[in-house]
């Protein structure tokens, strides 16, 4: 795969959680695509991973499962 940003061929889509929001608005989604490349070391989103980032937030309900999460703060 060519890299986007410094167009060099290696750049490889690794599977990362992403969460948006917070407290009771707080989503989180699994298995988002990022492009990585070995070579500038850039991490990106592709444009359809973004739109599809942006349908499952807006249709959230439908989607998501509701889960029991251990929070810890950093101190």
């Amino acid at each position: 795969m060519t890299c986007d940003i410094c167009g060099k061929e290696g750049a490889r889509v690794r599977r990362i959680t992403r969460s948006y929001g917070k407290g009771n608005n707080l989503l989180v989604i699994e298995n988002v695509p990022v492009v990585s490349c070995p070579h500038c070391g850039e991490s990106y989103l592709t444009a359809d991973t973004l739109h599809e980032i942006e349908r499952i937030r807006l249709h959230r309900k439908s989607f998501a499962s509701t889960r029991a999460v251990a929070v810890a703060a950093f101190a």
